[in-house]
């Protein structure tokens, strides 16, 4: 679907530069973006994929897995 949007201009020109750094299109760097920024005003969604994930592992207990998890968790800014 084609729609049309303002932009500033000097957020216009950083867009081209990234897109010309990471060899896309404007128009793949703008869908990216609206993309990321949707998924992080979605965090129901998120949280909702993340629970899907947790519930497809198996469910036994492994010390090992059970500590390397609790470190990175507590050292994860939620």
């Amino acid at each position: 679907m084609r729609t049309a949007v303002s932009i500033p201009n000097d957020v216009l020109a950083e867009a081209e530069k990234l897109a010309k750094r990471t060899k896309r299109s404007r128009n793949q760097v703008f869908r990216l973006a609206l993309c990321e920024y949707v998924a992080r005003h979605s965090p129901e969604e998120v949280t909702e994929k993340l629970n899907e994930v947790v519930d497809s592992v198996p469910k036994r207990a492994d010390g090992f897995l059970t500590t390397v998890a609790r470190c990175a968790l507590e050292r994860s800014e939620w």
